[in-house]
């Protein structure tokens, strides 16, 4: 008994943690374990022990309400940033924060107490706005948004999201807008092109304030513009088609049931029939028609992967012109699109130009041949779920060879890199709405508070599943503390020194500005179990499905514990590691 007491105390935590590991899967007998290991049976049913009692506390539910998980220093600068979190964290009103600090925490505050901290981190929010460097910007995107009837006037960088403009004006003129660009120039804003819409003030404000920058046009209005055409025009055809039945059944139903004299074929109805019939058929042929042209221009001129700018302008002048051979038959409807679309043509299709000079400079940097990288441009037009897609895969590899595989990378980048829309106005647009309905007495200067917040949020979105043998998430996955963590508030020393601003997926580091990087927003959250579990005894005949029902857990929470053939994993290892 002492030399298994002296072998005991000799065995090093590794070697416990082993022999509680073997115990657990059942690998050999209690005896036999013992043998091997010089120890009593009893000391490696004390060591099982340990491991039982350390998987249920792994998977032991919450703890329990009443206990005090942790105490809070409340300070007069931390209700400060309570307040502001939960205005624009949580959109409260201002009468919801004062129930708040008044029901939950005791506090009594009054609604002008709630403006002032507002203002007061809106003017240093604005403050830490206008000192940002801009001069990374490549592409711009500009739009006006509406708060009821005042235009707001937004500007989004189109690889990082930021928004660099946000400004509540009575007007969208020119003058209005050439102010604002001039002033962002004046932090070093200075794009190779922005995208924008065909208003009139936006474009004439950009040439007056910044020249000769191109100002490419948005294909997401002109888009939704012909669309909207063309569900008019189906609905009108199939109102024809009713009034057509309706008439028919009408003219039918009097035949059967009406007397032998009125039975007699009657002129006027045949001619109103004869008439519905061929605007039935007029409208189906114009509605026909005019989808026709719209899913041409959508999906063959509009498309990022697609022909080059000449071939695109030839389609665009095609599509034009039979639109104009058909305004005849609805000039009130057709004429307004066609007109639009004979007016844009050039700002429209300038993403094509962009696109065609980085595939040459893909084709002269791989040595290969222009049409092969337009070949495999255009194969992006394909769901990679098609037969056709993996047709051109296989056959553009067999083309290109070792190269392939580099060279579709490269373009598809290239695609990605290329906007041609500034859709990501309307969606800071539908992110702003929720807070324009709150406060509208705190005017313009508000939207600066709403733009640093929005510039430095983490947006959080479902983790994915972790695949067995998959690596962990890095370091700078891992939640950062937010801009407004600070109990000074925003604009102190939680304010980064450079714009960052949470997205999900973040972008890769290489392909962002210095100066205005999206923040890494993953979260590496342990599991999370609802029920205590019991002791793992993964023999092989265990089955796996029934376990999880009964300890309330995931496969992937199980896997990422033990292993199929009954082995600790890293995280089941360091869990019992801490309990030996």
């Amino acid at each position: 008994m002492d030399r298994c007491v002296g072998a005991a105390a000799r065995l090093p935590g590794s070697g416990r943690k082993d022999l509680a590991i073997q115990a657990l899967a059942q690998s050999a007998t209690v005896s036999d374990l013992a043998a091997r290991h010089g120890v009593s049976r009893k000391f490696v049913y004390q060591q099982t022990h340990k491991a039982q009692s350390a998987l249920a506390d792994a998977f032991s539910p919450a703890t329990p309400d009443n206990e005090v998980l942790f105490e809070l220093a409340v300070t007069k600068a931390w209700l400060r940033q309570v307040i502001v979190g939960l205005t624009l964290i949580c959109r409260s009103s201002y009468r919801g924060v004062v129930e708040f600090l008044r029901d939950l925490l005791g506090v009594p505050v009054s609604v002008g107490c709630v403006h002032d901290v507002l203002q007061a981190a809106t003017r240093e929010a604005s403050l830490i706005n206008h000192e940002q460097d801009l001069s990374s910007i490549r592409v711009g995107l500009h739009d006006e948004i509406f708060q009821g009837a005042t235009p707001v006037l937004a500007g989004v960088d189109a690889a990082s999201t930021y928004c660099y403009l946000l400004a509540a004006e009575q007007r969208r003129d020119a003058d209005t807008w050439g102010v604002h660009l001039l002033n962002a120039a004046q932090q070093g804003l200075d794009p190779d092109y922005t995208v924008a819409d065909a208003g009139h003030g936006l474009r004439a404000g950009q040439k007056a304030a910044w020249g000769d920058t191109p100002c490419h046009g948005d294909v997401f209005h002109i888009q939704r513009q012909c669309e909207s055409l063309a569900n008019t025009l189906s609905r009108l055809a199939k109102g024809a088609t009713s009034r057509r039945r309706t008439l028919q059944a009408r003219g039918g139903h009097a035949d059967r049931t009406g007397p032998a004299a009125q039975r007699a074929p009657d002129h006027e109805f045949a001619a109103q029939l004869v008439l519905a019939r061929q605007s039935e058929a007029q409208a189906n042929w114009l509605a026909r028609d005019v989808r026709t042209l719209v899913h041409w221009l959508r999906h063959d001129v509009l498309a990022l992967a697609g022909p080059d700018l000449a071939t695109r302008r030839e389609l665009f002048d095609f599509i034009v012109a039979e639109l104009a051979a058909r305004e005849h038959e609805d000039a009130r409807r057709i004429r307004p699109v066609r007109v639009a679309l004979q007016n844009q043509r050039d700002t429209l299709l300038a993403f094509a130009g962009v696109l065609d000079e980085k595939l040459a400079g893909i084709a002269q940097a791989h040595a290969i041949s222009k049409p092969l990288v337009r070949d495999a441009c255009v194969l992006h037009r394909l769901p990679s779920t098609s037969p056709a897609y993996w047709q051109g895969w296989n056959r553009l590899r067999a083309q290109i060879g070792g190269k392939f595989h580099t060279l579709l990378d490269a373009v598809s980048r290239a695609i990605a890199d290329t906007p041609r829309s500034s859709s990501l106005v309307e969606n800071l647009n539908s992110r702003l709405r929720t807070y324009f309905t709150l406060r509208r007495h705190l005017g313009g200067s508000y939207l600066d508070l709403l733009r640093f917040f929005l510039n430095h949020r983490r947006f959080t979105a479902q983790p994915a599943r972790q695949a067995p043998g998959q690596e962990p998430a890095r370091a700078d996955d891992r939640p950062r503390p937010s801009a407004l963590a600070d109990p000074a508030g925003p604009g102190t020393a939680s304010a980064p020194a450079s714009l960052t601003r949470g997205g999900w997926p973040p972008p890769a580091q290489d392909t962002l500005p210095t100066e205005i990087r999206p923040s890494q927003a993953g979260a590496f959250r342990a599991p999370c179990v609802t029920q205590k579990g019991r002791t793992l005894n993964h023999a092989p005949e265990t089955k796996i499905a029934p376990l999880c029902r009964e300890l309330g857990i995931s496969r992937q929470t199980l896997y990422r514990h033990v292993s199929p053939d009954g082995a600790l994993r890293e995280h089941g290892s360091k869990l019992l590691g801490r309990r030996m």
